[in-house]
């Protein structure tokens, strides 16, 4: 059988040494390239063992939340704004903080608009999905993440990494909801608004992924405290109590 014509050289050599995401890179030109190779190697970089022995109120951490179209990466829902802050123990760094909106396939329903303001016009005009990802990934680093219900954005994040770079997020992720289930058994719901009413924390700009990973970031620092008290002083130490929680 003969050979495809090779009109592309570069794509081919691509498509051997590195796989189709290598291959449709070296179509798309240096940029989206660099962008995915910057990504991947991230993703190696990560789960260093020695970061489970830092004192929680000295942990490095990026609170992030997103906005998508709907529930189901799986379905075709896709994320439309990431929204995230750097903390260091209970403090959120003045002026770190990053937002973006990007590019969505999927058409943003009219209750999407009506919930976060993000209409389909914006999305548009908005930067790729894949430079969204390599901007959020740049301010996050090697930091441990923290979100609220976490199980939807991680399904986002893999879905959009794995679309874009062939890879999982390998980054430690703290679920707020998950150490109030912990911290305050019994209570009639986990949801965030009810959380940040409990705590007396104002809520406002409700469901901008900006706005909301700012107001998580609140509950965590009230979290560093009660956690204090019950001497879970480690990354390893929260660990170890939500595996027996």
């Amino acid at each position: 059988m003969r050979e495809p014509a090779r009109g592309n050289t570069g794509f081919w050599n691509s498509l051997r040494q590195g796989g189709v995401p290598s291959a449709i890179a070296s179509i798309m030109g240096a940029p989206t390239a660099q962008h995915m190779a910057f990504i991947r190697s991230m993703m190696r970089e990560q789960r260093r063992p020695e970061v489970l022995h830092t004192p929680l109120n000295e942990l490095d951490a990026v609170v992030f939340d997103l906005e998508t179209t709907g529930f189901s990466p799986q379905h075709g829902d896709e994320i439309l704004s990431f929204g995230a802050v750097r903390i260091s123990g209970g403090v959120v760094l003045e002026g770190e903080h990053f937002y973006t909106l990007v590019q969505s396939k999927t058409a943003v329903p009219e209750h999407i608009t009506e919930l976060t303001g993000i209409t389909q016009q914006m999305t548009v005009e908005a930067p790729s999905l894949l430079e969204g990802l390599h901007d959020f990934m740049s301010f996050v680093g090697g930091s441990v993440l923290v979100a609220h219900a976490s199980a939807h954005d991680r399904a986002f994040l893999n879905a959009a990494l794995w679309r874009t770079s062939k890879v999982r997020l390998t980054h430690r992720l703290i679920d707020t909801m998950m150490l109030a289930r912990w911290l305050e058994p019994g209570r009639p719901g986990y949801g965030l608004d009810e959380l940040l009413e409990s705590r007396g924390i104002p809520i406002y700009g409700r469901h901008h992924a900006l706005e909301d990973a700012k107001m998580t970031a609140q509950l965590w620092s009230c979290y560093l405290e009660d956690m204090t008290r019950k001497n879970v002083e480690t990354l390893g130490d929260l660990y170890t109590h939500l595996s027996h929680a």
